[in-house]
């Protein structure tokens, strides 16, 4: 009987805490499709509220902590500049610890805008996020990229955003 019972709470531990893994990557997922989509409340309510920021290993500028607010208004200068992006997630890797977790994923960013010296430009890496428990939701706290390499036509990020600035001043 006693090893039932062991068993039983055993598995619903797993289950439990399966659930949590689900649903943090779940969140980490949703972030990246709202930026694709330009959906700048949702990644805003994903984010903590303050959130450090770290594309250091690509740029070379030291991580910042900002608020959701001024990471969209950073993005909203350069993504809808774009025809399109795609955010490619896999390899999640998660451990929870409490009202804390830290998620490990890989990441590939293709960017879409016509150009005459190519259309796309892809970054690969992968990511290191700090997702923490607000009440009953999962918000990220830290995210930081891990650049591995470039792809197709750098000058997309420069049209990008001279297109943001077109189209703001229209």
């Amino acid at each position: 009987m006693r090893t039932l019972t062991l068993l039983i709470f055993s598995i619903i531990s797993i289950s439990i805490h399966a659930q949590h893994m689900e649903t943090i990557e779940q969140v980490v997922s949703e972030l990246f499709v709202a930026s694709d989509n330009r959906d700048w409340d949702k990644v805003e309510a994903i984010f903590a509220d303050k959130v450090e920021l770290d594309y250091s290993s690509m740029d070379g500028n030291p991580a910042v902590e900002l608020s959701p607010q001024q990471i969209t208004d950073a993005w909203k200068t350069i993504l809808p500049g774009f025809t399109a992006t795609h955010h490619q997630l896999g390899n999640f890797i998660t451990r929870v610890n409490g009202e804390t977790a830290e998620v490990f994923c890989y990441g590939t960013a293709s960017h879409y805008l016509e150009h005459e010296a190519g259309n796309i430009w892809t970054v690969v890496g992968s990511y290191n996020l700090q997702v923490i428990k607000d009440g009953h939701t999962w918000r990220v706290a830290k995210m930081k990229l891990n650049f591995k390499y470039q792809d197709g036509n750098t000058q997309l990020p420069q049209a990008a955003m001279d297109n943001v600035k077109k189209q703001n001043d229209e």
